[in-house]
């Protein structure tokens, strides 16, 4: 994508009306700012998107307002990124049957049509009826069982023999990225998933869409109509909807390899790349020993553009503009007046702040991730970082804080600046979460993220500015003000400190019988494997000498080609079990043993 300046004719008016900002933080200020950025104009934010560009727009003019220095790409304010924004079909797509010597070709989006996660490749050879695809040996139910699907493909049914029974022991095996991961595991090269007649009596193929999780399948993954199955079981005899009658009704394997049959399948999927951009600005310190210290304040200012399958939408049946008022026009408004509040008083400010608003957090925090692979201020001087996410639906008071672990002192900080019991804290050590901040946790920075709590529009076209209570932002910006004026003037930089996630004891139920390894996925870079961010300190992955950079590529006897490989493949396990893991390190393959813990609930 080409470089842009938008013209200052395409920014909201109503900025120009403020003729003179106010430099402290104020409702009115918070409300305009959010009222802009979860607009209509801005159609949701989504990466990479216009609304996306202007909001970034607005946020450079800000910074620019407000004195800070620029501190993104060749002197700008804008840090520019790649990302996979969503996949299209090639022009390589084929499927073709041969039974008893007679070869039959199939229709692209008639027939069959490639899953968004299927990997590109081509399969001739044999085929395996695997039944729905399920390993659970617990439940007595095994479609591998007794099958040599080495080297060949599989039909399988979706979903499960349970059907739409919401209470049921297949629920962890029935999605079709597990399906992948264990038909993988046994040695198949192809998959064809079909809808069986039990489930669906429309006999249309699933829609093509990109999921924006890392990594493809690995291998060609289709998904292929009943009549097309039906042609493929015709020379055993045998039809769909028998099959799963029979699987549904005895609750036990019906697989069989599916005689004097062969396929012929082609999958050309190609990833699309869209650029986005982090806008960053730098304000220097005053004090000449200090100034080299930088506290971070960030917030992401993206969101879920027209939502739809795939996009996070809690509605994904909808397609509307989830404008995103409280996530996280409501943390980027902060950003903003905590800004323009420190830079006016710069005079005061003894050691650096560096602001940054990230795009990429909704498609797994690709811009935090991002910049610190890619910082723009050495990591080595950052002494905090200050996330802000959802920040515009105080309630009751009640304001949650992560980060209180990571470094000594940051829960008496904390509450020693809850006056008069401003706000009913809920403390919470993690420096790991679901936002921006867990990208510089990884880094062993010490982290806080604030936080007003999930709510009923969260991720839904409802999150809209309306609904923000801007006073109760302003008390959480201020409060966090004075949290960081409090490290502006301390005379010790904060100092990291690792945080041990908790256990579940022994006898804690099925929940507590899940497997935990300490690792964290980098979601910055798409690399074939799992890429690490991070492990947790003291958890099984450091114990066993994993570090941050790493790649897993094997699980015990699992290839392990994206995210869901690994969580599957640890799904095999339990805790106490000793497992060999392989990583890319560098140029080094590096095998180790890791012992597996219970994870907490």
């Amino acid at each position: 994508m080409k470089n842009f300046t938008l013209p200052l004719l395409l920014l909201p008016s109503f900025v120009f009306a403020q003729a003179k900002r106010n430099p402290e933080i104020t409702s009115a200020e918070v409300y305009a700012h959010i009222k802009y950025l979860a607009s209509d104009e801005l159609e949701g934010r989504r990466s990479g998107s216009q609304g996306a560009r202007l909001a970034a727009a607005y946020l450079e003019r800000e910074f620019k307002e407000y004195g800070l220095k620029p501190m993104g790409d060749g002197g700008g304010f804008l840090q520019k990124f790649e990302f996979i924004s969503g996949v299209k079909l090639g022009n390589q797509n084929s499927l073709s049957i041969n039974v008893n010597g007679k070869k039959a070709q199939s229709k692209l989006d008639i027939d069959f049509r490639p899953l968004g996660f299927s990997g590109s490749g081509s399969y001739d050879g044999e085929i395996v009826f695997a039944g729905y695809g399920v390993s659970a040996p617990d439940q007595k139910y095994d479609d591998y069982q007794g099958m040599d699907v080495k080297g060949k493909a599989v039909l399988v049914l979706r979903f499960s023999p349970a059907g739409d029974s919401p209470h049921n022991d297949f629920t962890q095996f029935t999605s079709m990225r597990y399906k992948v991961s264990k038909a993988k595991e046994m040695g198949a090269k192809a998959i064809l998933f079909v809808t069986g007649p039990a489930d669906s009596d429309d006999d249309k193929l699933m829609r093509f869409n990109y999921d924006q999780n890392a990594g493809n399948a690995g291998i060609p993954a289709v998904n292929i109509t009943q009549a097309f199955a039906d042609q493929l079981l015709m020379s055993s005899g045998k039809k769909l909807k028998e099959l799963q009658k029979e699987i549904n009704d005895k609750k036990a394997s019906q697989s069989f390899n599916l005689s004097n049959v062969g396929i012929s399948l082609k999958t050309d999927v190609v990833e699309t790349r869209e650029q986005t951009e982090n806008v960053v600005g730098f304000l220097e310190g005053g004090d000449p020993k200090l100034k080299n210290d930088v506290l971070v304040i960030g917030a992401h200012y993206d969101h879920l553009g027209y939502g739809g399958e795939g996009s996070g939408s809690l509605k994904p049946d909808t397609a509307a503009i989830h404008n995103g008022a409280d996530d996280n026009a409501s943390g980027t408004a902060g950003l903003l007046e905590l800004a323009q509040f420190f830079a006016s008083r710069r005079k005061e400010v003894r050691r650096s702040i560096l602001f940054i608003a990230f795009s990429g957090e909704e498609l797994g925090l690709l811009g935090s991730a991002y910049y610190v692979n890619n910082p723009t201020v050495p990591l080595d001087r950052m002494i905090a970082m200050m996330n802000m996410d959802e920040i515009g639906r105080l309630k009751d008071r009640k304001l949650i804080v992560y980060g209180m672990g990571t470094s000594p002192g940051f829960e008496s900080l904390v509450t020693r600046h809850n006056r008069d019991s401003m706000f009913v804290l809920k403390l919470n050590k993690d420096g790991f979460g679901p936002s921006d901040h867990s990208s510089f946790y990884a880094k062993k920075i010490p982290v806080f993220h604030f936080f007003t709590d999930i709510h009923s529009d969260y991720h839904r076209p409802s999150d809209d500015y309306e609904t923000i209570n801007t006073e109760g932002e302003v008390q959480i910006l201020k409060f966090m003000a004075d949290i960081a004026m409090d490290m502006d003037s301390a005379p010790e930089r904060p100092v990291y400190a690792q945080v041990e996630a908790p256990r579940q004891p022994a006898g804690g139920g099925r929940e507590g019988m899940r497997t935990y390894t300490g690792t964290i996925p980098d979601f910055g870079e798409q690399v074939e494997g799992m890429k690490l961010a991070g492990v947790r300190d003291g958890s099984p992955a450091a114990k066993a000498g994993l570090q941050a950079g790493d790649i897993i590529v094997k699980f015990g006897k699992v290839e392990i080609k994206n995210l869901y490989d690994y969580t599957y493949a640890l799904g095999e396990y339990k805790p106490g079990d000793e497992v060999d893991i392989t990583v890319l390190r560098g140029k080094e393959k590096l095998t180790m043993k890791i012992k597996l813990e219970r994870r907490s609930n």
